[in-house]
């Protein structure tokens, strides 16, 4: 086994219950359901990899609070970790002795037409570096190439995973059925035994490497909110701008994936207070989770009617 220990970085958007923007919302009912219907597409994986060989998984949940994981759905080998860290890897925090990182329910980047398209935030129409747009796959699997994880496998809609092998050469994706389907006619169970034996399968991966583009990075960011939202970041941050674009340059990726959390996430107040803001955001997702589980409970859902 090449892999003892790996990451999984699960988000909402391509999981298999969320199917508009209230699923990938909060505080909303089809966000009840998408929580459910994520964790049990966590759940298949995770007992999938155990099955496999794999000694110790660490799943990540990686959706705006940090908080949207049941883990009294995925077995209790895995440790689930919530909520964001300041570092060493930003969100993530220290992915310890991890050598393969698995991306679960991911999103188009800002820009596609995939479902429910962003790259860190909706506010960004576009995020262009290079000349290329560039998802959060990309600045995920660059910030854990420094501790040698290998992006191995992504799931999440069919843009988001042909985006993924355009930028990626060698992972290995699993797409899930979205724009023209529904919760009425979309059959989940299937589709995440399918997922398991594919993310089991991208463990014999022997091709993808460590996700590391060379600098400098040229990055021009849209702003959907238009030239007045631009220049309002700009100024902020002393970042030029023309109209609703704002340029960034960094010498490596690392600088431009905290320059962009910079951006659209903090002010200087919040930078300078970040423990604080981690603490008020942990309150507030932790809150919200147990919304879910109250509601879950009132259905009468079970950890295993979701995970069947």
């Amino acid at each position: 086994m090449d892999h003892r220990h790996i990451l999984v970085l699960a988000d909402m958007e391509g999981s298999s219950l969320c199917f508009d923007r209230d699923g990938a919302g909060f505080l909303t009912l089809a966000w009840v359901n998408a929580c459910a219907g994520m964790s049990a597409d966590a759940a298949s994986v995770v007992s999938a990899l155990f099955d496999a060989g794999v000694e110790r998984v660490t799943v990540k949940d990686f959706h705006r609070t940090g908080w949207n994981l049941l883990p009294e759905f995925i077995d209790r080998r895995a440790d689930v970790v919530q909520g964001f860290r300041a570092g060493p890897v930003p969100g993530i925090g220290d992915p310890c002795d991890a050598t393969g990182v698995m991306f679960l329910g991911m999103h188009a980047p800002s820009g596609t037409d995939g479902f429910l398209p962003h790259t860190l935030t909706s506010r960004l129409a576009a995020v262009e570096v290079n000349g290329g747009l560039m998802g959060e796959v990309e600045l995920f699997a660059s910030s854990l190439a420094p501790f040698g994880l290998r992006p191995l496998f992504l799931s999440g809609c069919p843009v988001a995973c042909r985006h993924a092998k355009e930028a990626i050469k060698g992972i290995d994706t699993h797409p899930i059925p979205k724009k023209g389907s529904d919760a009425a006619s979309f059959k989940p169970e299937p589709w995440r035994m399918e997922l398991a034996e594919a993310a089991a399968d991208s463990l014999r991966n022997r091709t993808v490497e460590p996700y590391l583009p060379e600098g400098p990075i040229y990055a021009v960011v849209t702003m959907r909110e238009g030239p007045a939202a631009a220049r309002r970041l700009a100024r902020r941050w002393g970042f030029t701008r023309d109209g609703s674009r704002i340029f960034l340059f960094a010498p490596d990726m690392h600088s431009f994936y905290r320059q962009l959390i910079q951006l659209v996430y903090f002010t200087p107040l919040m930078e300078k207070n970040l423990p604080v803001a981690l603490a008020f955001y942990d309150l507030l997702g932790r809150a919200g989770l147990a919304w879910v589980r109250r509601r879950l409970k009132g259905q009468s859902i079970s950890a295993s009617q979701v995970s069947a």
